[in-house]
């Protein structure tokens, strides 16, 4: 399924174009097509959401720029943890997120790539992950608990481990998942999480997804805003 969708993504990948490179299994589908796109002599430059992307377009031969060389993106493929109706997302579950913002928010389209298992009537089954400074981030962790209480969301917290280690991003924070159920007001929560002094990004992407595009066993549904 994830190659289904990878295939029909690649559809939307034209000449010239300076793409943004999300991070996942099914983004790691969606690069080895692009790869062989390259080898035939498609003219692209990509710019990555993490290390571990930029390693394996590297090792396929994708040429990386930088946002920086490149000023905006016409396109960023990804993946998503959690999609509703309306295109928002819960995203972060590969430790990315605000990289991942970063390209979502400098690009003209944003392509999600997924299996239908993704959809969901309203976000939040799916943990919120909060990316945080390690600087005093217990402290952190209590105000983002705290200022979702006030708004009536009572949840848990929890940071994010690697074995038996705590998770560090590719930027060097850590990362906290909050579970408060199913979110009513995704925007709200949005900026509220934004508004806490050591929060730098949290995984609730809204109104950045232009199309989803769902991998089935055979086909792929191209969903639109």
């Amino acid at each position: 399924m994830k190659i289904v969708a990878a295939k029909e993504a690649i559809k939307y990948v034209k000449n010239n174009m300076k793409l943004g490179l999300g991070t996942g299994s099914t983004v790691d589908e969606f690069l080895k097509l692009l790869s062989a796109e390259v080898k035939n002599g498609l003219d692209i430059f990509g710019v990555v959401t993490s290390e571990k992307t930029k390693v394996l377009s590297e090792s396929l031969g994708i040429p990386l720029t930088t946002l920086s060389n490149v000023k905006d993106l016409d396109l960023t493929i990804d993946g998503a943890d959690e999609i509703d109706p309306d295109l928002s997302l819960i995203k972060g579950g590969g430790g990315a997120l605000l990289r991942e913002k970063i390209i979502a928010y400098n690009s003209k389209e944003l392509i999600i790539i997924a299996d239908k298992t993704k959809l969901v009537s309203k976000l939040g089954d799916f943990t919120i992950p909060v990316e945080v400074s390690p600087y005093e981030h217990q402290a952190t962790s209590s105000r983002i608990i705290q200022k979702l209480d006030e708004i009536g969301y009572n949840g848990s917290i929890k940071l994010r481990q690697d074995k038996d280690n705590v998770f560090i991003t590719d930027g060097g924070n850590f990362i906290y998942d909050i579970s408060i159920g199913l979110v009513g007001e995704p925007y709200i929560i949005e900026q509220l999480l934004n508004t806490i002094p050591g929060v730098f990004e949290n995984g609730l992407f809204i109104n950045l997804t232009t199309k989803v595009i769902i991998g089935d066993e055979d086909k792929a549904e191209v969903i639109e805003k």
